[in-house]
């Protein structure tokens, strides 16, 4: 660490309306560290950034940049500048190639033509030189989440960026994928490259930072070194209270076997083989495993989205098959899915039509959609879910990526479901906010709920469930009871049939 200054953010402050989203922020980065920047969704971290990007027009304040003034008029202008954000949501050309990708904006040409031989030289010297296995040929959206965020890292690399935000990086990475993630970044931070990094995994700013900062409300509570803070102190910054347990109390207790997956294979790649378990009434039920283990794939199966080929699916001892989504929605099932921006929520919509959309034959007079019920049942899951917002005519794109979230579970929480698929529903939400969502599966659990949670988080799936099975390359590796296993165990099984 040269101690050399390369962004400083001076009483950078941002209001919409009314609202004071930042309030005189005041943060600097030095060349080759990795600044953690912490919070609860809401804080105002993303828009601190969008001002930073020139997404957004601050009110007041100045950004500099190694020593001068900067006022992005975009991202593109950011991107040139040696500034460079990965975001959580990806936003990706997924029926293009990685090289496409890669070299979008700026296609080299020779003789007027897209020198696709120099894209593709250029491509794998990049990965060689970021030890990434990857074909540039290879079509975006035949890749894992996982691979796709790795691809536009090294994106951000391949700008020559000297700061790099990486928002949420390893929310959908594998524990092996993390570690090299961190490889990367320690290894360009001895080149002097800087980083801003946010994320909700205290375990990672305390393994990856040099320094962390805190955001509460739009007001900066504190920058310290990672190594004159700890856990509580940071918790305590950013919810305003000391949280005295990770994980609520799993008191629930399950009943009789209620659902049941028998010798279940997929049709379609990614194939499952040969899935067998059962849950109980009342039961939290983890599903663990490796990015592309085949989780996502059979939650998806069991909601009627993929094509069953063989096997069998029984509820309260009635055999079911479902061709579609609203067959499984009919007898009572809900899906959160992973990617809440691609297939959770309408973007372009209100909070309220996002809470109403899945159940609307419940609020209709005279078969007509009746707006005072509409308004009663987002009211009512905004108030149930603690969603931080103006009103339910809100945009939801204008919410944080936890509020979203609790909209999206509140939207199947007004179906009452009986069983509840849950696909990674804390992945990229701040510690109170997953608190809170613990204490909503477990009241579920408790109200005789059966609840199947995909998490790649170890330390949730240990915290919040009754048992688990462990997924390893699309086969079921074995079940454990969560009182009687740890981290090794569930390693070990996740790469059972690598």
């Amino acid at each position: 660490m040269s101690g050399k200054t390369v962004l400083e953010i001076k009483n950078l402050s941002k209001s919409f309306g009314k609202n004071k989203v930042l309030d005189g922020i005041n943060l600097t980065v030095e060349e080759g560290t990795v600044c953690g920047l912490m919070g609860e969704n809401g804080a105002g971290k993303s828009t601190m950034m969008k001002c930073l990007f020139g997404i957004y027009a601050k009110d007041e304040g100045q950004i500099d940049l190694f020593g001068h003034p900067v006022e992005f008029s975009g991202p593109k202008e950011a991107l040139e500048s040696g500034v460079a954000m990965v975001h959580q949501e990806l936003q990706q050309c997924l029926d293009r190639t990685v090289m496409d990708n890669l070299f979008l904006g700026r296609y080299p040409t020779k003789g007027g033509i897209v020198d696709e031989a120099r894209m593709l030289r250029d491509s794998n010297n990049l990965f060689a030189r970021l030890s990434m296995n990857v074909n540039p040929k290879t079509v975006m959206r035949t890749m894992s989440v996982s691979q796709r965020q790795m691809v536009e890292i090294a994106k951000a690399v391949s700008y020559d960026a000297k700061l790099i935000v990486l928002d949420e990086p390893t929310s959908s990475l594998t524990e092996r994928e993390v570690r090299k993630l961190f490889s990367i970044v320690d290894n360009l931070r001895k080149q002097g490259v800087s980083f801003v990094y946010i994320s909700h995994k205290m375990d990672e700013i305390f393994e990856i930072c040099d320094d962390v900062a805190v955001l509460r409300d739009g007001k900066m509570i504190f920058k310290k070194h990672v190594a004159d803070t700890n856990m509580n102190e940071l918790i305590s910054a950013m919810v305003g209270r000391s949280l005295d347990k990770r994980f609520p109390d799993v008191d629930n207790a399950p009943g009789e076997p209620y659902l049941e997956v028998r010798n279940l294979n997929t049709k379609y790649d990614p194939v499952l083989h040969d899935i067998s378990f059962m849950v109980r009434r009342g039961e939290i039920f983890g599903i663990y495993g490796l990015v592309g283990a085949g989780r996502s794939e059979l939650l998806e199966s069991m909601f009627g989205i993929r094509t069953i080929a063989s096997g069998q699916l029984i509820v309260g001892g009635k055999k079911m098959h479902f061709n579609s989504s609203k067959q499984a929605m009919n007898h009572s099932f809900a899906l959160v899915t992973e990617e809440r921006k691609l297939n959770g929520m309408f973007g372009k919509d209100t909070i309220k039509f996002n809470t109403t959309i899945t159940n609307l034959e419940a609020y209709k007079t005279m078969h007509l959609l009746d707006n005072k019920k509409l308004n009663e049942a987002a009211t009512r899951e905004i108030k149930q879910m603690n969603t931080k917002c103006v009103s339910p005519d809100e945009l939801i794109t204008a919410l944080s990526g936890g509020n979203q979230q609790k909209v999206i579970i509140g939207k199947w929480m007004e179906r009452s479901p009986q069983i509840f698929l849950m696909d990674e529903p804390t992945r990229g939400i701040d510690v109170g906010a997953k608190y809170e969502i613990y204490q909503l599966i477990i009241k579920m659990a408790k109200e005789g709920k059966t609840i199947i949670v995909v998490s790649s988080e170890m330390p949730e799936i240990l915290g919040i469930t009754n048992r688990i099975a462990v997924m390893s390359n699309h086969r079921l590796a074995g079940i454990v009871n969560t009182k009687e296993t740890n981290q090794e165990e569930l390693l070990r099984l996740s790469a059972k049939y690598l």
